[in-house]
This record gives structure tokens, sequence and C-alpha cells, in this order.
């Protein structure tokens, strides 16, 4: 497979990373923004939460399905397409059911995550270094609960919780750009055999 198996690892490396820091936009701002706003008790805030973790169960049965049904490179990029709309939603959500629902969506497609990044390195990686290479796309997650909590905030202050969501949700829209133009199945690129 050559150094380029790299690069695809390094492209789930910050899909991963990206997918935390969406899921952690809303809590970062919760306290600050969103409960002042918008009168949210504990309860409310609850169901938020509950939508998004019930969606995300739900998700899960069927994003490994799917990502096999279409292929890797579609269903990677539909779960990340969805995800990042679903998280610019959240900007225009005005009610707990609005952001509920928001959250939901951003559950359902988050899923889809996981299922394409462990087939993505299946794909590119022998048997003898997919631990390694998982262990790398893994540790976006950490990297995203890092990243959030520095970034989130203070775009808040700047520009207003709704460019928080705004924002992080562009930003898995721009790793498409990078998807589409690197990614390809082992069997039709052109660097597979190349150092």
């Amino acid at each position: 497979m050559g150094k380029y198996r790299w690069r695809i690892c390094a492209l789930v490396f910050f899909a991963t990373t990206i997918n935390y820091i969406d899921r952690q936009v809303i809590a970062l701002l919760k306290d600050d923004y969103l409960e002042p706003l918008f009168g949210w008790t504990e309860s409310d805030y609850a169901n938020i939460v509950i939508a998004f973790q019930i969606a995300y169960a739900v998700g899960m049965l069927g994003a490994g399905w799917f990502v096999d049904k279409v292929g890797t490179k579609v269903g990677y990029a539909v779960a990340l397409v969805v995800w990042s709309f679903a998280a610019i939603l959240h900007a225009f959500a005005r009610s707990s059911a609005g952001f509920a629902a928001a959250r939901a969506l951003l559950g359902v497609s988050e899923a889809g995550n996981f299922p394409a990044a462990i087939k993505t390195t299946a794909e590119w990686f022998p048997k003898k270094e997919r631990a390694l290479a998982t262990g790398i796309f893994n540790s976006g997650s950490n990297v995203g609960a890092i990243v959030a909590p520095l970034t989130v905030p203070l775009i808040a202050l700047k520009w207003g919780w709704e460019w928080a969501f705004i924002l992080t949700g562009v930003i898995g829209l721009l790793w498409l750009f990078f998807w589409f133009r690197i990614y390809e199945i082992t069997e039709r690129h052109n660097k597979v055999g190349t150092a």
C-alpha cells in the first residue's frame, strides 16, 4: 500500500475529531447561552441529550449496513454531510423540541463515523497495522474533546452562540473536499504500490 495509506488514516483521524467537536458544542454552550436564552429546565436538557443518545444507538444499527451497501467513500461522505448539516441546524433551533430534533439528526448521522472509519482501515491497512491505524484515528475523539472546549466558547463569545454550531458544521463540509480528492478504494487508486 505504500505510505499513502497514512494520508487516509489522517483523513479518518480528522473526521473523528470533527465528530467529537460537533457533539460537544451544545454542552459547552448550555450554561452561558442556551439555558438562559431558552429557559431550559434540567428535564428539557435531559430530553435533548436523550434524543441524541437514542438516535445514535438506532443509527449504529443501520450505519454499518449502509456503508457496506454504498461503499466507504460514499457512505462516509453521506454521514459527514448529514451530521455537518445537523450541527448547523442547531443554530436555527428556537425551542427544546427544535434542539432535540437537531440532536437526533446529529446522533443518527454521527453513528456512521466508526463503521466507515473501521472499514476504511480494513481497506487500506494490512492486518498487522490495523490496530495501530485504529488507535490513531480513534485518538481523534480525544483530540476533539480537547479542541472543542478551547474553541467553541471563544467562537460564541466573539460571534454569538449560533456561529459555534455553524462553524463547527462547516469544518465537516470542508473535510469532504479532501475526502473526495484523496480517498479511493485501493483497487482503483493510482497511489497503491508506491512509497
